[in-house]
């Protein structure tokens, strides 16, 4: 018996489940929230770690094991959010609050972009690879 993938596409893994674009995307989440968690480890990131690994648990257990390389990709959301964050730097970044001003130091956010894209994009290759690897085994020969 084969499952519809979340995304409604049709892609059949080794073991007859479903590994289309829907559990990489809920594989994507796991991976941002994983990633939150771990760069906000003294605040709330052990509940958001225990959060994804709860997810995690339960994609590994209803989903087709091959779609958890959605994972990497989701690790580029919190490095985004510094990139964004940082978006002002490098050096000393002030704004105007009321009664006065406020500054802080950023970073330059060329490193946090980069490897952000760079993840994101390792994590879609790699699953595009998958899927078109997928679809070549289930091709009828002729």
């Amino acid at each position: 018996m084969t499952l519809p993938s979340m995304s409604g596409m049709r892609d059949m893994s080794e073991d007859g489940r479903a590994a289309g674009w829907g559990w990489f995307l809920a594989w994507v989440l796991v991976g941002a929230c994983a990633g939150t968690g771990l760069a906000a480890i003294l605040t709330v990131g052990v509940a958001l770690l225990v959060l994804a690994a709860v997810a995690a648990v339960f994609l590994l257990r209803a989903g087709p094991g091959r779609a958890v390389v959605g994972g990497v990709s989701g690790l580029a959301a919190p490095l985004f959010y510094l990139a964004y964050l940082n978006r002002g730097g490098p050096g000393e970044v002030c704004h105007a609050v009321a009664g006065g001003q406020t500054c802080t130091d950023a970073y330059t956010p060329v490193p946090f972009l980069v490897a952000g894209l760079l993840l994101l994009g390792a994590g879609l290759v790699i699953q595009v690879l998958t899927v078109r690897r997928a679809r070549a085994d289930r091709a009828p020969v002729r």
